[in-house]
């Protein structure tokens, strides 16, 4: 459904060129969800900008939907939809008007329309405010009337940019049970970028992380945190102890241990396994753990595991410095 081959973006800033997104190739079949995690600034909401024709690639191709990207911008637009980061409404209209206008201008006769605007504000359970001004719909009712707008023509690829973003627990739960609907009820292929690490771990079933423009890793997250391996954390009741106790989990193999004064760190494979024959080797040597935690990985584990600090860290870095949010005269010069 998507195919990109060397897809590269520059801008120029300041006479400085960056490299947004650096020759990325990338393969999602029909029907997949794929969450981009990474910060900002990574290349994610560029890359989708590229895949949605909002902006043209500096080099390499994209296909969305069998299209070319550059050369088919009309036939990728009319097999996509795409929710910004932005609210999609106007804020003094209604939604039901919103999500019909919208379903007219994709061509679609006023009986189909006024059937569809209905059947959309019910399936995302809008339709008690459907004629409520945008200006006085909640955070995540608007959120939802974003993805209702973006699902009108039905199309078979649906770009998310970040859409949980600024949205409270409660309203991000909700919205992404109606994202894993539309891929598992309507088949669906979603792509949608994020750095909620909870919410690329619940949705999607690959996860691809992207820093610095660059794929730096592609599998599901069940593939990418078991290949990390659990977190053995053992308090001792001494350093002495701790340092003894190191050395015994040193060879264990393809762990990574550390010592913390009188805390031992050991990440493996399968840890939630290797944990009690550890504890019984370290009590029958006269190295009993005082308090031992087994914890599994998580995807921020992963990122720091691949670049060496933390996505959140990462995120906080980087904020506020995707190129592709500079003003659309940047964008044209850099063309």
């Amino acid at each position: 459904m998507i195919r990109t081959v060397g897809l590269t973006r520059h801008f120029t800033r300041n006479k400085t060129t960056i490299e947004a997104v650096a020759g990325l190739d990338l393969e999602i079949a029909a029907g997949e969800l794929v969450a981009f995690l990474g910060p900002n600034g990574a290349g994610k909401s560029t890359t989708l900008r590229m895949l949605t024709t909002l902006i043209a690639p500096t080099s390499g191709s994209a296909e969305v939907a069998g299209y070319d990207v550059v050369r088919d911008r009309a036939a990728v637009r009319r097999s996509i939809g795409y929710v910004g980061q932005g609210n999609a409404a106007g804020h003094q209209f209604r939604g039901r008007d919103e999500i019909y206008c919208q379903a007219r201008a994709h061509g679609l006769s006023r009986s189909v329309a006024k059937e569809r605007t209905a059947a959309l504000l019910d399936a995302f359970d809008l339709s008690q405010h459907a004629d409520v001004p945008v200006a006085r719909l909640s955070g995540g009712q608007r959120r939802r009337l974003d993805v209702a707008i973006g699902l009108v023509q039905q199309p078979p690829v649906l770009f998310l940019d970040e859409p949980s973003t600024g949205l409270d627990p409660q309203n991000r739960v909700n919205l992404q049970e109606q994202v894993r609907r539309l891929n598992t009820d309507l088949g669906t292929t979603i792509v949608l970028t994020t750095h909620y690490l909870e919410e690329a771990d619940a949705l999607a079933g690959r996860v691809i992380v992207v820093d610095h423009g660059r794929v730096i890793a592609d599998d599901t997250a069940a593939a990418l945190k078991s290949a990390l391996g659990d977190l053995i954390a053992m308090e001792f009741t001494d350093v002495e102890a701790a340092g003894a106790a190191a050395e015994r989990a040193d060879r264990v193999p393809g762990a990574q241990v550390r010592v913390q004064g009188s805390r031992v760190e050991l990440r493996a494979a399968y840890g939630r396994d290797l944990a009690p024959g550890l504890v019984s080797d370290l009590a029958a040597t006269g190295t009993p753990v005082a308090r031992l935690e087994v914890v599994g990985p998580t995807l921020d584990d992963v990122f720091l595991d691949l670049t060496g600090r933390s996505l959140r860290e990462a995120q906080q870095e980087a904020d506020g410095t995707d190129p592709s949010a500079q003003s659309t005269t940047d964008q044209e010069v850099a063309a």
